[in-house]
């Protein structure tokens, strides 16, 4: 890329892979002159990770941290529901509330599009096939004076140095299901249908309130019906990742018929007695 290009406010993304090995040249402190600018008017999705940390670090229930710091949104490309962080002013272009001069004021628990800036995370799914590829691109915004600092490392090193491995086994299932409705909706949706609205209401719950997620697993008949391991059933009491990947795998199947969370044999026998006595009595 060229100089003249890099940092194009049209274009801030640029179309090069970057693989673990390969090198990227950027650093931020407070003595860099752009210091805290990026934490006004950000646009920030808060993945499932995010908002478990926190919740956790704020000691706030779901619902509380959501009221008071996040606004309500869609992802337009899966057409799905997901919060962003809220920023101040009526326009949403003033500070984010976490930040101070000094700095995040939640610098350890900080979201991941914080973190892994200025990487942009890239998940594709090729048509017909279940894989998908991750791979980061380099997000060079012109008010971004970090990327003139003369600090060096890898991808690798530098996801380590942010913390951002951490979050990844909490949003893979998550970040699974945004892709693959986007790509479901270039056909209308799933099966052609649009997503009902009660799926868009429990995907949103399982990806921002593990605690009513867990209400809805012990209290409903949801053990009852699927097969789950119950040497798992105590730890989903508590583990609120494990919990979370429960709920992406049976909303996989709510939405898209994956069967990775196997519905009981009783379960199906009982439908299908259900079955056979309606055909019988119409």
């Amino acid at each position: 890329m060229s100089e003249s290009s890099f940092g194009d406010p049209d274009h801030p993304v640029t179309p090069t892979r970057l693989a673990d090995r390969d090198e990227l040249k950027f650093a931020c402190h407070a003595g860099v002159a752009c210091w805290n600018l990026c934490c006004h008017g950000a646009d920030v999705t808060l993945t499932p990770g995010d908002i478990l940390r926190l919740t956790h670090r704020l000691n706030l229930s779901a619902p509380a941290f959501l009221a008071a710091h996040t606004v309500p949104a869609v992802w337009d490309r899966a057409g799905l529901p997901v919060a962003k962080l809220r920023m101040a002013g009526t326009d949403g272009e003033g500070a984010c509330g976490f930040v101070s001069e000094a700095g995040c004021m939640i610098y350890g628990d900080r979201p991941l599009t914080c973190r892994t800036y200025p990487l942009g995370q890239v998940a594709v799914r090729a048509k017909d096939t279940e894989v998908t590829e991750r791979f980061h691109c380099l997000v060079a915004e012109p008010q971004c004076l970090g990327h003139r600092e003369s600090k060096v490392q890898t991808v690798a090193e530098f996801r380590a140095e942010q913390g951002v491995d951490d979050y990844q086994s909490v949003n893979c299932g998550w970040v699974d299901i945004l892709m693959k409705m986007a790509s479901w909706r270039s056909v209308g949706g799933p099966g052609g249908r649009e997503v009902s609205a009660q799926a868009k209401q429990m995907f949103y719950m399982v990806s921002t309130d593990a605690a009513a997620f867990r209400r809805f697993v012990f209290e409903t008949r949801f053990l009852d019906s699927y097969d789950i391991d119950t040497a798992l059933v105590p730890q989903l009491r508590t583990d609120d990742a494990l919990l979370l990947n429960l709920g992406f795998d049976w909303l996989k199947g709510v939405l898209f018929n994956d069967p990775i969370l196997a519905v009981k044999e009783t379960v199906l026998r009982e439908a299908m007695a259900d079955m056979r006595a309606e055909l019988g009595g119409a």
